[in-house]
């Protein structure tokens, strides 16, 4: 009984992906941390189809939602903007910035 209660209690507290989040996470292998060579703009792609862009000091200075299609990656910030990119070798070529994965 004890076994049956302990795996009841694990199935109902364990962390349940979106629909989205098990797409995202399946249709591109571009999730994590992407930087420029001088670390001033930090990009993470999150697994929920969410972008956390830091600049500088500003840890938070962009957010939003991005799609990936292949190697090109769109973007929409919550403020508003747009903007685009491509996957090139291993490197992410974004509004004129070079970012590579950390």
């Amino acid at each position: 009984m004890r076994m049956i209660s302990a795996l009841l209690t694990a199935i109902l507290i364990a962390p349940v992906a979106t629909a989205g989040e098990t797409a995202m996470q399946a249709s591109h292998s571009y999730v994590g941390l992407w930087v420029t060579e001088d670390g001033s703009i930090r990009h993470e792609l999150l697994t929920n189809g969410r972008y956390v862009e830091a600049r500088g000091t500003r840890e938070r200075a962009y957010e939003g939602r991005y799609e990936v299609t292949g190697t090109h990656i769109e973007y929409w910030d919550d403020t508003g903007f747009t903007a685009d990119g491509d996957f090139i070798n291993g490197v992410l070529y974004h509004a004129g910035m070079i970012l590579y994965r950390q």
